[in-house]
């Protein structure tokens, strides 16, 4: 069997890592992947690291597409991604999440009747304003498996008459979470670069459009870290398109009392989420490591997929006023959540699975 992996995005790149390594453990022989890079996240520190240290094999495909508006680079995307099903012809597409990439590769697929596997399924935020609500509604809906991460993602997609293909396997960022966090504490000197102690920080990151676009809520967010950061460090991995709006919009001096990086490396990120005391973030991934890794979160969106870790009491919803981010960070470090009895996210076993149902 061949599969045709569609990658693109950092998040993206750290959940194709537990696939890729079931695949190369369990199922060598069996499965052949091919793995394409559409090259939306693609510099060295959102793209080459990724690959280096979770041991992810080189892209046969590097398709080097990125920047432009969303309808632009879907195009291109799909233009490329059409080019190499067409010569690999395989008898799978696996995608992964809700990126541009997702999407490019979901439609190029179906309009060439090869069967889409669409991991990390039957999320939905219900705000038709995100461009990744798109994105995976869509995805979904040209999905002949669809990997569900939670039983809440089996039951959106049912009470959208999509019951056929549906299986709950778990959370592939959970496979991930478990393998790497010792290998995390053991080889990153992340803390002793940036010169903090353990559970003495606050860890941000902050790169959604409906934050980064609007500079009402940027500053907003901004505001609260700088407000944070005069009583507990602030580290704030900084994306290059925030970075760049920040300068725009004349907000750089909020960032003065923050301490703010580069893109980490993943292993750096994981090291600096386990040894934080509180995680504020608007990424959809790093909320659930914080649940995986017990650091309590806020959440600086007005909604999340991850109901979960907040019905769960370890992520708050805050929305982007300055007010209410200092209120539940001050609330959520008096009184930090008990520990995790059940486990909505699966076993750790999620690759597996998906492998197994492909196969």
């Amino acid at each position: 069997m061949k599969v045709v992996t569609v990658v693109g995005a950092r998040p993206q790149f750290i959940k194709a890592a537990a696939v890729s390594r079931a695949l190369r453990t369990g199922h060598a022989g069996k499965i052949e992947e091919v793995l394409v890079h559409t090259g939306q996240h693609y510099d060295d520190n959102m793209s080459k690291v990724f690959f280096d240290e979770l041991d992810i094999p080189q892209p046969a495909y590097n398709l080097e597409i990125s920047g432009g508006q969303h309808g632009a680079m879907t195009g291109r995307m799909l233009e490329g991604v059409e080019k190499v099903l067409l010569q690999e012809k395989p008898d799978w597409l696996l995608i992964y999440g809700d990126t541009n990439s997702t999407l490019a590769g979901a439609l190029a697929a179906a309009k060439l009747h090869i069967p889409v596997a669409h991991v990390e399924a039957g999320l939905r935020s219900f705000n038709m304003r995100m461009p990744e609500e798109i994105n995976r509604i869509l995805a979904d809906r040209v999905s002949s498996l669809l990997f569900c991460p939670t039983e809440t993602a089996v039951h959106n997609l049912k009470a959208e008459g999509v019951c056929r293909g549906v299986h709950n396997v778990g959370d592939v960022m959970f496979d991930v979470a478990l393998f790497y966090r010792e290998r995390a504490r053991q080889n990153s000197n992340v803390l002793q670069t940036l010169g903090l102690a353990p559970g003495a920080f606050a860890l941000a990151t902050c790169h959604r459009a409906e934050n980064t676009d609007d500079p009402v809520r940027l500053r907003a967010i901004l505001s609260a870290l700088a407000d944070i950061a005069t009583r507990l460090p602030v580290v704030l991995p900084l994306h290059p398109r925030t970075r760049k709006l920040i300068g725009d919009y004349g907000m750089a001096a909020l960032l003065a009392r923050i301490t703010v990086t580069e893109p980490l490396p993943f292993l750096d990120m994981v090291a600096l989420e386990q040894a934080s005391r509180v995680i504020l973030t608007d990424s959809g991934g790093v909320q659930k490591e914080a649940f995986f890794y017990g650091i309590p979160c806020i959440t600086m969106r007005d909604e999340t997929e991850w109901v979960e870790t907040v019905d769960l009491g370890w992520n708050q919803l805050v929305g982007a006023c300055t007010e209410a981010i200092l209120i539940a960070t001050n609330e959520i470090m008096q009184n930090p959540p008990n520990g995790v009895a059940t486990k909505p996210y699966g076993t750790g076993n999620a690759a597996n699975d998906i492998l197994a149902l492909l196969a």
